[in-house]
């Protein structure tokens, strides 16, 4: 999957004066199911991953380097072929903190519930988005701790599904941290808490740009299947991907929604098309796209998401307040009067995708669940909802849009089969 701290986030905080205020620290402490926590560092957390691409492998090793006594025990991917090169790139990084035998290579479509039945105590969901809702559901079945990719699903019908079975997981003493990474970078969380204090007044107007150039593609080979095909090559099916704006575009409407403290906007409409990306190896996504959204207090946020080489790159969030403005990822604020504001970055700071998984393994040994169930699940339907917008040419609310339950996918998959993928045409698409 593609990818793009330094306070702790507001999710986390509400959540936890939330519970202290129903029972009391240490009334939750003796409440909470023994399988939600470990006592102690020496206490080993076994991390079984799912989606063995690139961005799982490396959530593995950031998983693995967070915490000392952590091991990763258990692969699983739809092919084989995947896990080897995972297994081969994680053995040579972690050395004896990747403790993975043949029998806990899980391969295939259902190899999940092989993982899940295994003794891992967190599992890392990073295939391909479509699968998501079901490795969530049977992750707080099995009463996993979960870090979960981004998009959480490609639908609405999906994104609902993954957004109970967070609920359960809250429940439960489940902790649920999203790879939504930018929550947990540092610098990035100063600037949004200056923001929030007023720095640059009331926010009136947010730009978020993510302009930047193609992805890979995995070719085809004679000897797949049609639905082996789309699967390898997900990122260009809208079924399995949720297209850019879901899959890439997603952390840029992230921290527009964490500036309007992720209250969904009431309405969007935008524009979108493929003009280069045209031929049928590109599948069925876009390869641009503009959305407005607009926030009942008359804020909008402007979109735009682009994959396109040769093309000026951009990936920045503008803000814009009553007394000043702001750029987020170059944590700088300039108030309309006074002096400009920059984050100072120093060594000691983590990176983002370690301090994700830090955070997660911290509140694992201290009993204190992180749930990001809520805000992961708002960003999907948002980017999911901008999606539709622009495929339909209209404007959409955000309450009919849930309304909607739209589903894509089949109920059942066949490897000798694969749904239909037109390319949605604005105007005439439903």
């Amino acid at each position: 999957m593609t990818q793009p701290s330094r306070s702790q986030s507001s999710d986390r905080r509400n959540f936890l004066k939330a519970s202290a205020a129903l029972t009391g620290g240490a009334i939750a402490a003796a409440t909470r199911p023994a399988y939600a926590y470990h006592h102690s560092v020496d206490d080993t957390l076994k991390v079984g991953l799912i989606g063995c691409g690139g961005r799982g492998t490396g959530a593995a090793v950031n998983a693995a380097n967070a915490d000392p006594n952590v091991k990763i025990t258990a692969l699983c991917d739809a092919f084989d072929d995947r896990i080897q090169s995972s297994l081969k790139a994680l053995q040579t990084e972690l050395k004896d903190k990747c403790a993975v035998d043949k029998d806990h290579c899980f391969s295939g479509l259902d190899g999940y519930k092989q993982l899940m039945a295994s003794d891992v105590d967190v599992v890392l969901l990073c295939s391909t988005p479509y699968f998501r809702p079901d490795h969530m559901e049977a992750a707080v079945q099995a009463k996993k701790h979960i870090f979960c990719e981004k998009p959480i699903a490609t639908d609405v019908a999906g994104s609902m599904r993954v957004w109970e079975a967070c609920r359960q997981a809250e429940k439960s003493g489940l902790n649920v941290v999203s790879g939504l990474c930018w929550r947990y970078d540092h610098a990035v969380r100063a600037v949004m808490e200056r923001i929030k204090d007023g720095a640059i007044g009331e926010i009136r107007a947010i730009q978020e740009n993510y302009l930047t150039g193609t992805l890979w593609h995995r070719g085809n080979n004679p000897k797949w299947s049609p639905l082996e095909y789309q699967v390898r090559n997900w990122l260009y099916f809208t079924w399995l991907s949720g297209d850019l704006i879901a899959e890439q575009h997603i952390h840029s409407l992230d921290k527009g929604m964490w500036l309007m403290n992720d209250e969904p906007p009431v309405s969007c409409y935008g524009s979108g098309g493929r003009q280069v990306r045209v031929e049928e190896q590109w599948g069925n996504i876009y390869d641009h796209f503009a959305c407005v959204y607009e926030w009942a207090n008359g804020v909008k946020m402007f979109s735009q998401a682009r994959q396109i080489a040769g093309c000026m790159n951009d990936t920045e969030d503008y803000i814009v307040g009553t007394t000043g403005i702001a750029q987020v990822l170059r944590n700088t604020i300039q108030p309309t009067k006074g002096s400009a504001w920059t984050f100072t970055k120093t060594k000691e700071m983590p990176d983002m995708y370690d301090s994700e998984h830090q955070e997660l393994f911290r509140a694992i040994r201290q009993g204190k669940p992180i749930n990001n169930g809520d805000y992961m699940c708002k960003t999907t339907l948002v980017a999911i909802m901008g999606r539709e917008a622009c495929y339909t040419g209209q404007k959409i609310t955000w309450d009919e849009f849930l309304k909607s339950n739209l589903k894509l996918g089949p109920d059942k998959l066949d490897w000798n089969s694969v749904p239909e993928c037109k390319v949605a045409m604005p105007g005439s698409t439903a």
